[in-house]
């Protein structure tokens, strides 16, 4: 093939391409697409050649043409096939001299997605295998290949640039199906309200990618069925007309379509979302009182308590700063007695009284108030005349507790005021004006009991000495405690604090400290004893004080001195060289700085003593100061030692009274003596011969006859008596041993003198433990001691009843 031929298949594929491209309307063009998808139409394969290669002399330089760009290959995605579908035919200038081997390679050939694209290698014919999908990929860059039977390059390769055709094949997808805005009440026309956005995946620079919006249906239609709009190509919804109100429609739902193609409907595909758009509210409704007028009452002297209840109606939205309502008082209380708190549930204000009112001061109030939102209202809104009411406010009289106009009441006595003098006259005021009430008084609390009251005007009378030493004064401050109470109904009543300052006067004489001390016997140049006087009283009743030693009796002054060092303080010491050890009872005198001083003699007892280096008194020392000799020690040891000595002669004394007592014998030998058979109740049977026990005699009797038929006088025993029980002489608990006799025969007088005990011994009371018995009754054993009884049978009953026979049957000891 020459050059200019091959120039010439290339302006042919040009002018045809061109020709494609200039094509009329978008009608005729969707059709020839169409026409080119379907497997009917074949077009005839384009022809690419491989660039010829040109040699350049050594000598001689030419010009070398430039070669034609392969144009791009364009196929259409979604293509029904026939598959494998014929792109182009691939072919080289030097098939005709050797032969060649054509394969392609790149993304779609020997690269994944692997082959899509295929070639046959002898004639060279490039195929597309399987439809494509533009929105999985747009294009293929793929390179072609020449070479020999040896596998050598022939040919440059050749690059191919595939691009896929979009066909309108995806409908637009809205992110959400349902999506919400919000606009005012009230908004002018043209408010942004909400945006939505539709996404298709075709090719957003063709038709096919192109989306439209606009809206189908709005619910509800009120006041007018388009409130709204939408921008066709940005998706804004926009208001297109007044009269938004929340109060009347709170919330539209409006049915917006997204159609690609520019939204042409004929060839364009559609989807529909929903749009949500609440009416947001704005404080455009007053609150308005339901009533111009309220009213209340309200106890005075009452504070926290509700007199009245406003109500209140706003059609805002409920629960919000353009519904809240605030309540104000714009006259009638200057003072502040009133506020209004608003209930946060019922949006009511309730009038309440934060300071007390007083029935005698005023006895109604009337109130004007206002209510507003907490949010202002909107522009262009007035408030309502209903915004304002008048509130009365009726105070209720009641009875006032006195009181006591100076409370609490301050007096000033000089202490010594003796009893029965007039302090003063602590009264009480009622506040009720209007009533005629009476006040009476009386003491509530008088801790030393010094005043009484008058019950009747509150005159203040002492009953004691007041002194202002006493412990229930405080800082000179004696306080009590006073009650006035009225005759109202109720009775009320109050209280009064009196407070008397007490001025002191010089009633108490000074005093020394310490009582006791001691001092060496030596004169020493530190040695002396520090002394402090005391008083009760204050100033200018107390020091300086004068401390001086009596002239009476002479050894006083002799022996010691006393010098002053302050006010308060003077020292005792010795004024001889040497005094004996003892104690000595040294009187100082003191006298206080009143008017007129008071003097007081105290005595100091000082031990005089011998002294070590340090000049602290020894231990015998101390013993010889305390008066003591070596005689009077040994006699007081000798004393104690007597005194423990008889108190080890009384214990051995009382532990062998104690012995001889539990060893003292009986009235009868201890081998004979029967108590323990009579009084130890604690054994639980017997030796062997005691074993054999006829159980049939504890049985009950099959009849009750010979009970019955007993003559009067004889009864049975084991049924205790319907009578009152008899008192009879308590006996001792453990009898004393020698008295076995006494104690006896006052058993036996006690059984005979009480009907309800048993005929048997008194000393073996059982209680009764059945309801009957085959064995014979034990109440032939008579306990009478009158008439004579023959005991001679109990000679029978063995040894162990020998004692008691011979006791009682009168016979021979043996």
């Amino acid at each position: 093939m020459s050059e200019y031929s091959h120039i010439r298949e290339w302006r042919f594929l040009v002018t045809v391409l061109t020709i494609r491209v200039e094509q009329g309307k978008e009608g005729e063009r969707k059709e020839e697409e169409e026409v080119k998808a379907s497997p009917e139409f074949q077009a005839p394969p384009t022809v690419i050649m491989f660039p010829r290669q040109r040699e350049m002399s050594s000598k001689v330089l030419r010009r070398q043409k430039r070669d034609w760009v392969i144009p791009p290959i364009n196929v259409p995605e979604n293509s029904r096939g026939p598959f494998p579908q014929m792109l182009v035919s691939i072919r080289s200038d030097q098939d005709r001299n050797i032969s060649i081997r054509y394969s392609i390679t790149g993304v779609g050939a020997d690269q994944p997605p692997n082959e899509v694209f295929s070639i046959d290698p002898v004639a060279g014919k490039m195929f597309v295998t399987k439809p494509l999908d533009r929105e999985r990929r747009s294009s293929y860059h793929l390179r072609a290949h020449a070479v020999n039977m040896n596998g050598e390059r022939v040919e440059s390769p050749i690059d191919l640039y595939i691009y896929v055709i979009d066909m309108n094949d995806n409908r637009p997808e809205f992110k959400n199906q349902v999506y919400n805005g919000s606009v005012d009440e009230g908004s002018k026309p043209g408010t942004f309200v909400m945006h939505l956005a539709a996404f298709d995946n075709d090719d957003n620079t063709t038709a096919n990618g192109m989306v439209r919006y606009r809206i189908l249906s709005q619910t509800p239609h009120s006041p007018i069925p388009n409130m709204f709009t939408i921008n066709s190509e940005t998706g804004d919804i926009v208001t297109v007309a007044a009269g938004l109100d929340r109060e009347k429609v709170s919330q539209y739902s409006i049915i917006v379509q997204a159609t690609d193609m520019e939204g042409n409907l004929n060839f364009g595909l559609s989807n529909t979302a929903t749009a949500i758009i609440s009416v947001t509210d704005i404080n455009d409704n007053p609150p308005e009182l339901t009533s111009r007028t309220f009213s209340g009452e309200v106890p005075e002297n009452r504070v926290n308590v509700v007199v009245a209840n406003l109500t209140v109606i706003d059609r805002d939205q409920p629960h919000s700063p353009n519904w809240n309502a605030v309540y104000r008082i714009i006259s009638g209380d200057p003072i502040g007695h009133f506020t209004i708190i608003t209930d946060q549930h019922t949006n009511d204000g309730m009038v309440t009284v934060v300071k007390p009112v007083d029935f005698e001061q005023n006895r109604a109030f009337m109130l004007t108030v206002v209510v507003n939102n907490q949010a202002p209202l909107a522009s262009g809104i007035q408030s309502s005349l209903q915004s304002t009411s008048g509130v009365t406010i009726s105070v209720v009289d009641i009875n006032e507790p006195p009181y006591f106009p100076t409370n609490p009441k301050s007096i000033r006595f000089e202490e010594g005021v003796p009893a029965g003098t007039s302090l003063t006259t602590f009264s009480a005021s009622d506040p009720d004006r209007f009533m005629q009430q009476s006040i009476r008084y009386s003491k509530l609390a008088d801790p030393a009991d010094w005043l009484s009251i008058n019950n009747t005007n509150g005159q203040i009378i002492t009953t004691a000495t007041l002194d202002r030493e006493s412990i229930y004064v405080k800082n000179n401050i004696y306080e009590a405690t006073f009650l006035a109470v009225d005759n109202g109904s109720p009775m009320a009543s109050g209280t009064g604090t009196l407070q008397i300052y007490l001025i002191d006067v010089n009633d108490n004489a000074p005093s020394l400290l310490p009582r006791e001390s001691q001092i060496c016997e030596r004169i020493n140049r530190n040695a002396g004893i520090n002394i402090t006087a005391a008083d009760t009283d204050t100033d200018p009743n107390v020091g300086p004080f004068v401390f001086e030693l009596p002239t009476f009796p002479a050894s006083i002054r002799r022996n010691w001195t006393v010098s002053r060092l302050n006010g308060d303080y003077a020292r005792l010491s010795l004024r001889t060289q040497y005094l004996e050890p003892g104690v000595y009872e040294v009187p100082v005198i003191v006298t206080d700085s009143g008017n007129p001083p008071l003097s007081n003699r105290s005595i100091i007892k000082v031990k005089v003593c011998p002294c070590d280096e340090n000049g602290d008194c020894t231990l015998v020392g101390a013993v010889a100061a305390a008066g003591l000799g070596t005689g009077a020690i040994i006699a007081i040891l000798i004393c104690i030692i007597i005194l423990l000595s008889m108190v080890l002669v009384f214990v051995l004394w009382m532990k062998r009274r104690e012995k001889e007592r539990q060893t003292k014998q009986l009235l009868i030998d201890p081998e004979d003596d029967v108590r323990d058979n009579i009084l130890k109740y604690d054994e639980e049977g017997g030796g062997e011969e005691d074993q054999d026990y006829d159980l049939s005699q504890l049985q009950q009797p099959d009849s009750l006859e010979h009970i019955i038929s007993k003559p009067p006088g004889v009864r049975r025993v084991d049924e205790r008596p319907i009578i009152p029980e008899s008192q009879y002489p308590i006996r001792p608990v453990v009898p004393h041993p020698g008295d076995i006799g006494d104690f006896i025969n006052e058993g036996l007088r006690a059984a005979d003198n009480d009907p309800t005990a048993p005929p048997y011994d008194s000393l073996l009371v059982f209680d009764y433990e059945g309801s009957g018995s085959t064995v014979g009754s034990v109440s032939s054993l008579n306990s009478s001691s009158t008439g004579d009884q023959d005991y001679d049978y109990l000679n029978d009953w063995g040894p162990r009843f020998k004692k008691l026979a011979d006791m009682y049957g009168g016979g021979d000891d043996e």
